[in-house]
């Protein structure tokens, strides 16, 4: 019996074989990532909603929501002693960090030295497992040489539409949930808390322009009365020139900004609405994701700014409410619903259809 050679491939059909490999792949990979990515935002949901339960807990136990940063004023109206931790540190011992708030010296500013490896911890629950930079926030100080390392966060709370803090002459309280200063308790949501932020989602390491003195400030009269969303950018457009601070990172970081969960100032621990989510800054490549905001809230105020929600989320962010619900909200939200939702006694009709 004759025995045949066993045929092999030719080179055309192994390109098919490998073409067909790569077409599966290709079909393959998307759903793999969608599917990743849709359990990454259904962990950034369950983190909001962890911080959510942990601030009815201490509104339960307090009588009132978390003040963000405390200060007292001389009679010339400077400021003469301040607490700048936030409004996300007071809520350590609701979210099972009851150590790390007991090792905390509210006396003493976050930047002090008592304070070093309280900051310096990562909280897993203030980070969104789709963030690409989650990494801690360490800076060396060119003059002292001591080494400072802070831990960063995805959520910001709610702390008004544009103006955020009055400060000593201009004692305006903030539109949003809570502020400097300030403590309220959920029976002020007169708008309903299924209606009203909490929180939402930042970037971190987001470039920060902050304590804007040049940017005018005038305190409006009302949520009715703040600047359109042109106007709003221009402003930020405006920050470089306008003998802003830069909040400063490390080399090869974007920016400073959501880099200090314990520090109450806005554009660490807090966002506002004038601007909906995910609005491209009008700095272009040189900030996409720009943020602005007046005379810093520790330095005494008036504040006022833009720190716009923002996520790596495709289309939208992730949002607290004061119910405690999460919901997504689209980027497409218009600008009027997005600032109706961050007041919480502004009166506005909002429709569930309409984010």
């Amino acid at each position: 019996m004759r025995n045949h050679p066993s045929r092999a491939f030719t080179l055309i059909e192994l390109l098919v074989v490998i073409a067909v490999i790569a077409v599966l792949i290709a079909l393959l990979l998307p759903a793999v990532q969608a599917a990743r990515e849709a359990a990454r935002r259904m962990q950034c949901v369950n983190n909001l909603k962890q911080i959510g339960l942990a601030a009815h807990n201490y509104e339960s136990t307090n009588g009132v929501l978390p003040p963000q940063m405390v200060l007292t004023f001389t009679n010339t109206g400077t400021v003469g002693w301040k607490s700048t931790w936030g409004a996300s540190s007071r809520t350590m011992p609701y979210l099972e960090q009851a150590a790390l708030y007991n090792a905390i010296n509210y006396t003493n500013k976050v930047s002090d030295a008592s304070n070093a490896t309280a900051v310096a911890s990562q909280i897993n629950t203030f980070l969104c497992p789709s963030e690409v930079n989650p990494q801690a926030f360490v800076s060396t100080n060119a003059s002292t040489g001591v080494t400072s390392t802070y831990g960063v966060s995805n959520y910001g709370w709610n702390v008004g539409v544009w103006y955020t803090f009055g400060g000593y002459a201009l004692r305006t309280p903030t539109a949003g949930a809570v502020g400097s200063n300030m403590s309220r308790t959920f029976a002020s949501f007169t708008d309903g808390l299924s209606n009203s932020l909490l929180m939402s989602e930042v970037k971190t390491y987001t470039p920060a322009y902050h304590d804007c003195n040049g940017v005018p400030n005038g305190a409006p009269t009302g949520p009715g009365a703040y600047p359109d969303v042109a106007t709003v950018l221009a402003s930020v457009y405006a920050a470089p020139s306008a003998g802003c601070k830069v909040a400063t990172a490390p080399s090869g970081m974007p920016g400073g900004g959501h880099t200090h969960w314990s520090n109450g100032n806005s554009f660490h621990d807090g966002f506002t609405t004038a601007l909906p989510p995910n609005t491209r800054s009008p700095l272009g490549t040189v900030a996409p994701d720009g943020d602005m905001s007046s005379e810093d809230e520790d330095d005494g105020g008036p504040t006022y700014g833009a720190i716009t929600s923002r996520s790596y989320h495709s289309g939208g962010v992730n949002a607290l409410f004061g119910d405690g619900s999460v919901k997504f909200i689209k980027n497409s939200i218009s600008w009027q619903t997005w600032r109706a939702l961050g007041t919480v006694s502004g009166g506005e009709i909002t429709s569930a259809d309409g984010f």
